[in-house]
């Protein structure tokens, strides 16, 4: 199989009312409203996929979970980029439905249900300490680091063995809208997550 990579940015925000149990728990522990529901944003920096350059593109996903993490059963979508190439478009495709093994091969254990994926103009801005994802008419998000005590430095979970990295900066939603796949979920307020990302595979 192709080697791949990616580095950049994820940030995440669900209908958990407390910050997401899961970062530590690792799925064992029930979200909050006992189902999870969410949805993610990927800024890539840099990455690659075989002779495939997936650089400065943006990924949005789409997350249904029933119950903890870790027993599966997860319904999941993506939105990529527009701006992809047909080859990088598909190699995403590949990446983020876990065909491509790797950090993100969990998803081809543990989504039993994949919408698919579509082409949109996915938008990934930052504004300060703001992060804003929008998929126009799907998605509108906007998280923001939860302060700490110190000025100037986040509150951050560190040295974790969650799948998205060792080091997940609380954050707050400041908005939250999904209206996709026939979905419509409101969660503003809510958990978020903001994580640098070094993923690859296979």
């Amino acid at each position: 199989m192709e080697k791949w990579a990616i580095r950049g940015e994820l940030i995440l925000n669900c209908s958990c009312t407390i910050f997401c149990p899961c970062v530590i728990s690792l799925g064992k522990h029930p979200p909050t409203e006992g189902n999870c529901q969410g949805w993610a944003g990927i800024r890539i920096d840099t990455g690659y996929k075989g002779d495939t350059d997936l650089s400065g593109l943006n990924v949005a996903l789409l997350l249904d979970i029933p119950g903890q993490m870790a027993r599966g059963n997860w319904t999941a979508a993506a939105y990529i980029d527009e701006r992809a190439s047909d080859d990088a478009y598909a190699k995403l495709v590949e990446i983020f439905s876990g065909k491509a093994r790797g950090t993100t091969g969990l998803f081809s254990i543990l989504v039993s249900t994949f919408l698919g994926a579509e082409r949109a103009p996915v938008s990934f801005e930052r504004e300060g300490e703001k992060r804003r994802l929008v998929v126009p008419k799907k998605i509108i998000g906007e998280v923001e680091p939860v302060p700490g005590k110190e000025p100037g430095k986040h509150l951050v979970v560190t040295n974790t063995e969650y799948w998205m990295g060792p080091d997940i900066t609380v954050a707050k939603a400041n908005q939250g809208r999904v209206r996709a796949f026939g979905r419509v979920w409101d969660f503003d307020g809510r958990s978020a997550e903001i994580c640098e990302i070094n993923w690859r595979g296979p």
